[in-house]
């Protein structure tokens, strides 16, 4: 039997390295630095007395051990976050804006990764393009915005950069005598802008074939043999390929993903932390 009881802290590290695949993650889940998430990992399996994650240069993976344990580990942690939530009087809210061109198909698991910092926390998160998000923003209306980077803002955290490409249905062709026919986001979505102006400045000629009103609908659109679109990786429909090389057409950049936040020092800031280490482990290469 067990003398001592758990460091609570040190189960929330391990549960965070596990999920996250990586400490520099975990580090910053927890708001905390790498060295001190490796400490707390080595305290917790001293006082188990099993190796619960095996470190390579590469990679992070759990042992056989740390594999049982990871599901004990998260019942702890959430009947502790009960005992405090029951004596809590007011629930706190986070509202945050999301760009289109960012919430991907990992949105369930952010979200999930949020209520696990803070099951008490409510949380309301609205998509919309980059440019309407960041003045809501400004107006106070979001305590949090997470859009691609916008000319002429510096108040924002780099989460990420991502690598566009060019994108259609499998066995799309393109006729060369007639223009590129591009699906596309209403302006002013700075995709479409930054696209458009590649294009030109490239000498390539090309249409205007399909608007819509999101990512999802853009997506169906390629799909749907339509023409091409400027998309992230991760916001593929299942399988999109990639036809920019094929067809010549110019080498779109890697574009950050930024945060913008008013909150300082809260649970809502933790709870910004754990999705933001979540994020970068979902769009990493």
């Amino acid at each position: 039997m067990m003398e001592r009881a758990l460091d609570l802290d040190a189960v929330r590290a391990f549960v965070h390295i596990a999920e996250l695949g990586s400490f520099t993650r975990a580090a910053e889940a927890t708001r905390t630095t790498q060295s001190a998430v490796s400490l707390k990992l080595k305290r917790l399996e001293d006082r188990l007395g099993v190796r619960l994650v095996e470190r390579t240069p590469r990679y992070v993976k759990l042992s056989s051990r740390g594999a049982a344990f990871l599901e004990h580990a998260r019942e702890l942690l959430e009947a502790h976050d009960r005992a405090c939530s029951a004596l809590s009087e007011a629930r706190q809210r986070l509202t945050i804006g999301i760009s289109d061109h960012v919430a991907g198909p990992e949105l369930p698991s952010l979200i999930a990764r949020m209520n696990a910092q803070d099951p008490q926390l409510v949380i309301e998160i609205r998509i919309g393009s980059s440019g309407d998000l960041l003045q809501s923003f400004d107006r106070r209306e979001f305590d949090t915005v997470i859009v691609r980077q916008h000319v002429g803002r510096d108040d924002g955290v780099v989460l990420a950069k991502e690598k566009f490409g060019w994108f259609a249905a499998p066995g799309w062709q393109h006729r060369a005598s007639e223009p590129l026919p591009v699906a596309t986001m209403p302006e002013p979505c700075g995709i479409r802008i930054m696209a458009g102006q590649m294009l030109d400045e490239a000498g390539i000629p090309w249409t205007e074939i399909f608007v819509g009103g999101g990512v999802t609908a853009v997506s169906a659109a390629v799909m749907a043999g339509m023409g091409v679109a400027a998309l992230a990786r991760r916001m593929l429909p299942l399988g999109a390929v990639d036809v920019g090389p094929k067809l010549g057409l110019p080498d779109l950049p890697r574009l950050p993903v930024m945060l913008h936040t008013r909150e300082k020092d809260s649970p809502q800031r933790d709870a910004l932390a754990a999705l933001s280490a979540a994020f970068k482990s979902a769009v990493r290469d």
